[in-house]
Parts: C-alpha cells; structure tokens; sequence
C-alpha cells in the first residue's frame, strides 16, 4: 500500500508525512517535491517536478504505489506573480496525476481551496454548490482540478477526492505565498517579540483551519467508503473564523505587550473576495466530519511550539560557541 506525496516539503505535506508514517509505517510513504529532502531518511524520498509525466509515472511504478495525496501546488499570492507556471504545475499537474491513476487505478487526494469563491459567492456562509467567480489565476486553477476530478470520476472511475480548504495555520513550516498568510506570520512575530506589520484590514474575517485539523479531514475523506463520497469535485471544509484583530487579541493573552500594524496591499483584494464562512453540512453528514481545534487552542498550541522551537535554535547556537 505505498503512499506518494507531492509537494511534501509544503504546509500540508510536512505534517502529513509524520502522520501516515505512524498510521500506515515510514516504510509505505514516499514523499516527493523539487527542492531537497527534508525528512532524514524517515521515509523514503524522491526528486519530482509534477509536470513531468515520466518522471512521476516512473516513481509510481517503481514504488507500486497504490494512493497519490497530489499536494504540489503554487498559491494565490505566488501564482499572481507567475501565472503561467501556476497554471503548468496546478492544472497539467493534477492531468499528469488523474492519467496516471486512471491507468494503474490508484486513489487520490487532491486539495482544492476557498479560492475557488468570488464576489458573487455568498459569503457567510458560501454553499457546498454555489457560484464560482474566483479572482486568482490559482483560484481558476483549482476550479479547472474540480472539474477534471469529477470528470476522470465520471469518465473513467478514478477514485479521487478533494476538500476546499480555508486558510491553514501550521508551526513546522513558513507560509508559502498564500493571502491567508498573515495568519501565521503573525504568530512567528509573537513568538519573536517582535511587532507584525498585516496586509489585510483588522476586521478582515476569513474561514481558516489548524494544520492538524487539516491533516486529518484529507485521511478521513480518504479512508471513508467510496459509497459515502456524494461529492466528486470538491467538499466545503470548515474550521474557525476570525478576523485578523480577533487572532492578534487572542495572541496578546499570552504576550500582553505584542503590537500589531494594519497596513493592506493588494493581498486585501483577494481577501475581500473569499467568504467569511463556509458551509460544510455535506462533509459532516458524508464522512463524519468535525474539526477539534478553536480560536483559543489554536494560538495556545502554535505558540507554545514557536517559543519551545525558538529555544531550541537559541540553546542550540550558544552550545556550539564564537567561531574561531
């Protein structure tokens, strides 16, 4: 049953790994991405641009994998910077994937995103079936991968499946070009001491979702009886809301002096075009849905990580010495 990750140095994939490591073994997880591994031998790893067919096809037969959690993706913010590339990695990516499941019937993961919302979404909250106006070239790359996973569903019975996730939180690695960014610079900031300069207005509300949370709606959704899957394109998956000012009160409960500095750029335009909540009824009624963490214990975690990590670095430095 060996499992590939694309993307696996990502948000998503760097927790991801350690979870199917403990779940399924180390031994039936091989992660993938272009830049070089990470993971120290814990599982196995490979080099993969996912815009190469042959490549990928390759890794698959070699590893006889049987399931494929497709993370390799390039965001909002970095896709409005190269949109060309966004489209190659996001949309012929995802192809290269669904035809290769479709030859040797494996199952996928694949993660779409509340970018596929627009100004003509209802925003509060955005139905399961609702309009789709996305503003972003990674907006309109995920609602392209909707539809071709529910079409190779359709067409040709690959086993694909696919949440829309809000903004996701996570400790173990920086922000990769996302407008939900500032969600977790922020924290980083706290952690530092530092004061956190957001690009978005303080009433800003967008609908967001702890990294473990995340992590366990894509295995849940995997491991539920293909029966219970009603959904083929993508499932509304919610979390918390809050705005950015109710994410920095709840930081200063365990850092009294953090400051932070509302100054939007153009990131503000994206935001104000996703919903502020979404509904999720299908997720909870199909396969048992429902996320553990709230605002309080979001923040009480993702800084008690940040302060033990941030300890470790500095112990770790004054052991080693001046340089001589």
């Amino acid at each position: 049953m060996p499992i590939l990750i694309t993307g696996a140095n990502g948000q998503i994939g760097s927790d991801l790994i350690d979870v199917l490591a403990r779940r399924y073994g180390a031994e039936n997880v091989v992660a993938s991405d272009l830049r070089p591994a990470t993971e120290n031998g814990r599982v196995s790893y490979e080099s993969l641009d996912v815009t190469d067919a042959d490549r990928l096809r390759a890794i698959v037969e070699d590893y006889r994998v049987d399931t494929i959690y497709h993370l390799a993706s390039l965001l909002s913010v970095t896709g409005e910077k190269a949109p060309g590339q966004a489209w190659d990695v996001n949309v012929n990516g995802l192809r290269h994937v669904l035809n290769i499941a479709r030859e040797r019937r494996i199952r996928v993961f694949w993660p779409s995103s509340i970018a596929v919302f627009g100004v003509g979404t209802p925003k509060n909250p955005a139905p399961q079936t609702t309009i789709l106006d996305p503003s972003t070239i990674y907006g309109i790359t995920k609602v392209t991968g909707e539809l071709l996973c529910r079409y190779y569903f359709e067409r040709f019975g690959v086993d694909v499946r696919s949440v829309r996730y809000p903004g996701l939180i996570s400790y173990k690695t920086p922000p990769g070009g996302g407008t939900t960014d500032y969600a977790v610079d922020i924290f980083r900031a706290a952690a530092t001491g530092s004061s956190y300069t957001c690009f978005v207005r303080p009433d800003t509300r967008l609908p967001m979702m702890y990294m473990p949370d995340a992590v366990r709606a894509a295995i849940e959704l995997m491991e539920a009886d293909a029966d219970a899957i009603t959904i083929r394109t993508s499932y509304n998956l919610a979390g918390v809301g809050f705005t950015a000012e109710e994410v920095a009160r709840e930081i200063t409960r365990h850092i009294p002096d953090f400051e932070v500095i509302y100054d939007p750029d153009d990131r503000q335009k994206i935001a104000d075009s996703w919903p502020q909540d979404v509904d999720d009824t299908n997720a909870r009624r199909d396969w048992g849905w429902k996320p553990e963490y709230d605002l309080p214990a979001i923040v009480n975690d993702m800084l008690s990580h940040l302060k033990r990590d941030l300890f470790v670095v500095r112990e770790t430095a004054a052991s080693a010495g001046p340089r001589r």
